[in-house]
């Protein structure tokens, strides 16, 4: 979603599930590749001047074009490099509506993001093997990171949509500074079963192998999809809406700030 000077739970919600899109045809765009574990092996990079991984270079030197052209003015967007990124080169510079409390500049969980994908998520759906393309490997991992970062730290949205809908709600946990409290505020069991069907939907629907032969070959394509949907269900289980909460848990303690 971009930016709009009246949040609403509608918009969020509809932002919510455009970024389902996103993660699933980010993931499909990963599958497509081995792991290529030479493209994280920083011994194997041999980058002059740097001392890394390939990914870790790929990341941090689009990172630094992306924020010279204020990708990171955006209060949507955090860097998984914060650290020395350039400034904004444009002029005048990008001017975003001030929808959320300023802690939430503060807030970016996108080291612990890139610890469970590369150490948990991406051997789940990413076979084994080398075939030597590194560099659209880690092109396709640097889409999938950011996808995964934008709709965690959704959160903030959704945090301020429901604090300005129900401020008496959560008022008292805020001033308490109660985070389980507010983690049970923030919890509904019933929206998040509706989500994980539904991501797992749209992975069988985006990612089903076609044919012109399907009629006859039915039986054989049943069930092959370039993403395992239960491992996409399991990512937003395991991951997404647990962060995602956490994420509204930390801005929502500093919301009356």
């Amino acid at each position: 979603m971009g930016e709009v000077d009246i949040l609403t739970i509608e918009s969020v919600r509809k932002s919510l599930i455009q970024q389902e899109d996103t993660i699933v045809f980010t993931l499909i765009e990963r599958a497509k590749f081995p792991m290529n574990f030479p493209a994280y092996d920083s011994d194997r990079a041999r980058i002059p001047g740097f001392s890394g991984s390939l990914v870790d270079y790929v990341v941090q030197q689009t990172e630094a074009i992306q924020s010279k052209v204020g990708r990171y003015e955006s209060p949507e967007e955090q860097p998984f490099f914060p650290d020395n990124l350039p400034s904004s080169i444009l002029v005048p510079p990008p001017n975003y509506p001030q929808i959320l409390h300023p802690a939430a500049t503060s807030i970016n969980i996108n080291r612990r993001i890139w610890d469970f994908y590369f150490n948990e998520l991406l051997p789940l759906f990413v076979v084994e093997g080398d075939n030597g393309n590194y560099v659209p490997t880690v092109a396709c991992d640097l889409d999938c990171l950011q996808a995964l970062s934008r709709r965690i730290h959704y959160g903030k949205y959704v945090a301020e949509v429901k604090f300005t809908g129900a401020p008496e709600d959560y008022g008292p946990a805020i001033r308490a500074q109660d985070g389980e409290a507010l983690m049970k505020l923030l919890t509904f069991e019933s929206v998040e079963a509706m989500v994980k069907k539904r991501v797992e939907k749209k992975s069988m629907v985006f990612g089903q192998e076609v044919s012109l032969n399907d009629d006859n070959n039915a039986d054989e394509k049943k069930g092959k999809y370039k993403v395992d949907p239960s491992i996409v269900s399991r990512l937003y289980e395991d991951w997404v809406m647990p962060l995602t909460k956490e994420v509204q848990v930390e801005y929502l303690l500093r919301r009356l700030d």
